[in-house]
């Protein structure tokens, strides 16, 4: 399938004097990713510097944010799923940005491209299960083993096959339906540019917060069961 790159990286390859537009537009969802994160940077440091008792619109904002995640982490691990704040709302925040971001006439998103939900998708894994290590030790194999030890021959490879799965479910998920409905909406715009792609831009805001609403979850229930005792 043939690649084009989004204004903002025409134009920056066009200042960097890059003549293979078409190698370059392979660094689109790289571009995507790092104005994403110099964004929320810049915005977390502003609004770091005028954080007050009498909260602004994007204090409160974030702080409905933050409220909300931890609310989930609460009801799935207790007061103790507060230390997790910073790994998911960082997450969650990278992840609706940039499904956003696709949205926007000139830039793209880099969760449409599967090598930015599969990155996530790896810090999820490796995350969760250094903490179901840290929690349990060596004991942690007890989750791949099942309840019955004349089970383990069966157990063991089917757990492994399901934990080695969900970085592939979990990327897959996001970048078939952010891709899709950004490939439909661009279909669609050529055909009708000033009057369908209006209600489907709407249900766009709407699938960009749902997956990162998955993503989010999914990744606070295997954090939960990686350090649940209840095996």
């Amino acid at each position: 399938m043939e690649i084009h790159p989004s204004l903002l990286t025409y134009w920056i390859a066009h200042l960097m004097g890059v003549e293979d537009l078409h190698h370059f537009a392979y660094k689109d969802h790289i571009i995507a990713a790092g104005l994403t994160f110099v964004l929320l940077t810049v915005f977390g440091l502003v609004l770091r510097a005028r954080m007050s008792l009498v909260p602004g619109k994007a204090q409160q904002v974030m702080e409905l944010f933050v409220s909300g995640v931890y609310g989930l982490l609460e009801e799935n691990m207790g007061k103790e799923g507060r230390k997790y704040i910073p790994l998911i709302a960082t997450l969650g925040l990278f992840i609706l940005i940039s499904n956003l971001m696709g949205m926007v006439p000139g830039l793209s998103s880099s969760t449409g491209n599967y090598n930015t939900p599969v990155a996530c998708a790896l810090i999820v894994f490796v995350y969760y299960n250094f903490q179901g290590i840290k929690e349990h030790g060596f004991g942690y194999i007890k989750q791949f083993t099942g309840p019955i030890w004349w089970m383990v021959p069966l157990m063991l490879p089917i757990e492994i096959i399901s934990h080695c799965a969900r970085p592939f479910s979990l990327s897959m998920r996001l970048f078939m339906n952010i891709a899709g409905e950004h490939l439909v909406v661009g279909i669609i715009a050529g055909i009708a540019p000033w009057v369908i792609p209006i209600p489907l831009m709407a249900l766009g805001l709407l699938a960009a917060c749902i997956q990162t609403f998955i993503f989010v979850m999914l990744t606070t229930l295997y954090i939960a069961g990686a350090k649940s005792h209840d095996h």
